[in-house]
């Protein structure tokens, strides 16, 4: 029996799917771990089911992300999913882990895949390597086999999470990935520091208003008000400053940071529609937005241009910032245990003023992927544990240990708003229309290596015009998708001139 057999007999639902972004962490236990498991883990049929892999024992490897708790959260709570097969169906499996950091993962998946080797059972992917682990047939097509799987016929929160994590190509049907870690951008900042007497008195001495306490104050900020907050907490000579974010050449740090602000003032990366680059991100618009990006640097401590995920966490958790835009996935790390009770986490700053001001940030998270190449037995295991991974109590479980699920049901819960500090924001950014994803092209690497040099670039001080800047890189990305046939448009004979 070939795995399609996994599929054979099973009625098929005709509602089909409903389609409506790490040493990281350092001492980072998850957050709000909790206690004995109930019994919903443990299926309470008196007899098992019949199962092809019943009396079997099967061990799994999953490739993932070091350092980085979400991705590590899937392997430890399998023993959870080893317990519920064992009952259910009758036979024995166990996980081992493979890792690498963000920068390194994808050439370490794409090394054991070119050999159509079944090393990694099943893969943690960013989202955004959808297309280049998809178009050469390395991952699974999922359509059947959700068509096949009830369970994985789910509810997500928002089309966003469709889009990000399982589509490819963007605006397709074709479904390749599931959603292990949703993820968003959300502002931390010390509840503390605003909350202090003095500090309140001071601002409100200076600026003739109060200091936001809620999240609802900090939802109806735009970044002109946020502004006045980040300058009054910027105090070089008390080594303490007001503002951190990515401004890091490693992956995709810089490149993240800065779409927030472009999203936000209303520009656009590329026509996903024709693969044009050109004329697209190197408007004078988006020029701006990159000197307004480079320009908060005086908000931050010294050494940000080297800011990434890890170097975020320090410089907040060390008290030297009143804030920073980090993932929600890291609040296990940005809450460390003498900061609980001291930091909220809320929605980042509009852009723009009065009723067009609007924030589009970056997603983040990961989805799974499973390997097109495992044998008959390990794909049905790797189905098995797709089909548990999204069960309402493993789901509830997850969020337990400071991970972020993405499906409405778990997210509509009641309480969910209450499990994590991060929740409500979460939520609030991964509604249509707050976060978004960037390409998920098979030339996804290309481009974003062109973009990190021209935005590191900049930021650094070794370029000086962001409209050189934003030139060249959409020069060199317009090549790039016109000799992978993505686009139909060569290079305009300007950019023949551009140079960093």
């Amino acid at each position: 029996m070939h795995w399609e057999g996994l599929m054979q007999n099973t009625p098929k639902n005709q509602h089909g799917l409903i389609l409506p972004r790490r040493t990281i962490l350092k001492g980072a236990a998850a957050f709000g771990l909790s206690g004995a498991l109930s019994a919903p883990f443990i299926n309470r049929l008196a007899a098992q089911e019949a199962h092809p892999l019943k009396g079997q024992t099967i061990e799994m490897n999953i490739l993932g992300i070091a350092g980085w708790v979400p991705s590590s959260l899937g392997v430890k709570m399998s023993p959870l999913f080893a317990d519920y097969v064992k009952e259910k169906y009758g036979y024995n499996v166990s996980f081992a882990f493979a890792e690498a950091p963000f920068s390194d993962l994808f050439q370490k998946a794409a090394t054991s895949l070119v050999t159509k080797s079944q090393e990694y059972n099943i893969i943690i992917s960013d989202s955004q390597w959808l297309g280049a682990l998809a178009q050469p047939g390395w991952i699974l097509k999922l359509n059947d086999v959700i068509a096949a799987n009830k369970g994985l016929q789910i509810d997500w929160y928002s089309k966003t999470v469709v889009d990000t994590y399982m589509t490819y190509p963007d605006g397709s049907q074709d479904i390749w990935g599931l959603p292990q870690e949703g993820d968003v951008e959300a502002l931390f900042v010390r509840k503390d520091w605003l909350e202090d007497p003095k500090e309140m008195e001071a601002f409100q001495a200076k600026y003739g208003k109060p200091l936001p306490k809620t999240f609802e104050d900090f939802e109806a900020l735009t970044m002109d008000e946020f502004e006045k907050i980040a300058e009054f907490f910027t105090r070089p000579d008390e080594q303490r400053w007001g503002f951190a974010q990515q401004y890091s050449r490693v992956y995709d740090f810089a490149t993240c940071a800065f779409n927030n602000f472009l999203w936000s003032r209303g520009g656009e990366l590329w026509d996903p529609a024709t693969g044009q680059i050109e004329g697209v991100l190197n408007t004078p618009e988006n020029a701006a937005s990159l000197a307004e990006f480079k320009r908060w640097l005086k908000y931050c401590p010294p050494g940000a241009t080297n800011i990434g995920i890890a170097e975020g966490i320090d410089v907040f958790t060390q008290g030297k910032v009143f804030s920073t835009i980090q993932w929600a996935a890291v609040g296990p790390s940005m809450i460390t245990e003498e900061l609980k009770g001291k930091v909220l986490v809320v929605p980042p700053p509009k852009h723009g003023t009065g009723e067009t001001a609007k924030r589009i940030y970056s997603m983040g998270g990961q989805p799974w992927v499973i390997n097109a190449f495992n044998d008959e037995t390990k794909m049905r295991v790797a189905i098995d544990f797709m089909n548990w991974w999204y069960q309402p109590d493993t789901a509830l479980e997850f969020a337990k240990r400071g991970g972020n699920p993405a499906d409405k049901a778990t997210l509509s819960r009641d309480d969910f708003d209450s499990i994590n500090p991060w929740n409500q924001t979460y939520k609030f950014m991964l509604e249509d229309g707050r976060s978004r994803d960037f390409w998920h092209d098979p030339k996804y690497s290309e481009m974003l290596a062109i973009q990190q040099e021209g935005y590191s670039s900049f930021v650094t001080g070794q370029s000086t015009d962001p409209q050189a800047v934003m030139d060249y890189i959409a020069c060199a990305q317009q090549q790039i998708l016109y000799d992978s046939g993505t686009s139909k448009t060569e290079p305009s004979s300007a950019c023949a001139m551009t140079s960093l």
